[in-house]
């Protein structure tokens, strides 16, 4: 009887869209599933009797969560398949997003939103980034800023689309429904999400005479030091001052998804769909508008201008400084409408090139793992943010602890674009990886 040898096809020409497209699926819902939690916070307050300290040490939990997990996750990331490390986190947070429903009390709440819903969070990001990276070369920052405009997506969507099923049908409704499509979604990418291990993309032109047939079965990877792999960001400067940056835009981030939407149902007596919505609405669709044009800028910049993406970045962190510190001080609807939507702008700018810009300075082996560093350096630090931001408003002049709090929240901007600064200036030249970004796909 004749042996056959099953190999696997070649992907196609178009597959990197592809990819781009289903990351940017599962990125939606990593995000919303986040961002639900601060639109149905007033529901969740009145039914199990929690204060603001406790509500704002349930984000604080996660973020830590996810940063004691990330340097993990992003080793992973780098020694297994990326494909499974994706689906397999995709499938794990849905359904700890779904249980989320069943919460009884503060301890059941921390566990199943912040602890195992963070677990399964924690693997995406590393896995995804380096993924990206592999298929998109010329593309790259694009690619990433459409990946980015997910996030503004999701939580745009979810701040109206959670604040009405809570209000139809309660707040556990809309972790149900947020966990099952998740759930649905991760059955999904284990038939069509596909990674360098199915075809070594860049490395032969999928439309060649070589590639009707199989490719070769990819090197075994080896095993290395973690240590060694996890100390990358150590060793480069630059990439350790676009962490200070990171962390900052972080810092504010999470402070922002936990109590914006309290922020404006408390100034403005707004409903929950009312403060979801607009508290997500307006700041993430400039975001969103913002991350694809520094992408777009960046990559076509950077082919003439290597410092771009660095160069960008600090000009959007000094110039969003001004517009936080207004959305906490302003006095009028539109107003915080308005200084929210200069924030989200200046924030787009910066997160185009969050990952395209360590990329910059990390050889390709090792992005997987930097990431992870980045992140979990990132979220140690922001994860104080929400619990923060609850204890000043427990602790200041009652109904302006938010306001307060908001404002004073602009100086992490000011120090992250300094930050980046010192790295643009003094470190990147030497830190710099020359890579070739033409792309045989």
């Amino acid at each position: 009887m004749k042996k056959l040898n099953k190999q696997p096809a070649a992907l196609s020409r178009n597959y990197k869209w592809e990819l781009l497209g289903l990351l940017c699926l599962a990125f939606f819902f990593h995000q919303g599933d986040r961002a639900i939690y601060g639109v149905v916070l007033p529901q969740i307050r009145a039914e199990l009797q929690l204060t603001d300290a406790q509500l704002g040490f349930v984000g604080t939990v996660l973020f830590f969560t996810l940063a004691i997990l990330m340097p993990f996750a992003g080793y992973l990331g780098d020694m297994l398949r990326k494909k499974w490390v994706i689906t397999g986190a995709i499938l794990f947070w849905s359904s700890s997003t779904m249980f989320t429903g069943l919460s009884r009390g503060v301890v059941s709440l921390t566990m199943l939103r912040s602890v195992a819903t963070a677990g399964g969070e924690s693997f995406y990001a590393p896995a995804a980034y380096a993924l990206l990276a592999k298929f998109h070369r010329a593309t790259r920052a694009i690619a990433m800023s459409i990946h980015q405009g997910a996030l503004y997506f999701g939580v745009m969507v979810s701040g109206f689309l959670g604040g009405y099923i809570a209000e139809q049908w309660g707040w556990r409704a809309t972790f149900y429904v947020y966990g099952i499509a998740g759930i649905l979604l991760g059955f999904i990418f284990i038939f069509r999400l596909k990674d360098d291990e199915d075809h070594h993309a860049g490395e032969t032109p999928l439309d060649a005479p070589e590639a009707a047939e199989a490719p070769a079965p990819p090197t075994p990877r080896q095993w290395q030091n973690p240590l060694k792999m996890l100390g990358i960001l150590f060793r480069k400067p630059t990439a350790l001052l676009l962490t200070v940056g990171f962390t900052a835009i972080v810092f504010v981030n999470n402070a922002y998804v936990v109590w914006a939407p309290e922020y404006l149902h408390e100034k403005f007596d707004l409903s929950l769909t009312q403060a979801g919505g607009y508290s997500m609405f307006y700041h993430h669709i400039t975001a969103l508008i913002g991350v694809l044009i520094g992408g777009t800028l960046s990559d076509a910049w950077v082919k003439k201008y290597p410092r771009a993406r660095m160069t960008m970045q600090t000009v959007a962190m000094l110039l969003g400084a001004p517009a936080i510190v207004y959305m906490g001080l302003a006095h009028s609807p539109m107003m915080v409408y308005l200084a929210m939507a200069v924030f989200g702008m200046f924030r787009g700018l910066y997160e185009s090139n969050t990952h395209a810009s360590l990329f910059d300075v990390i050889e390709p082996e090792y992005r997987a793992s930097a990431v992870g560093v980045m992140v979990m350096l990132a979220f140690l630090v922001g994860s104080l943010s929400p619990w923060l931001m609850g204890y000043m408003r427990e602790v200041i002049e009652p109904g302006k602890g938010l306001s307060y709090a908001f404002a004073g929240y602009g100086l992490a901007y000011v120090i992250g674009g300094l930050a980046v600064g010192l790295g643009l200036l003094v470190f990147f030249k030497n830190d710099r990886i020359v890579e070739d970004l033409t792309e045989s796909q």
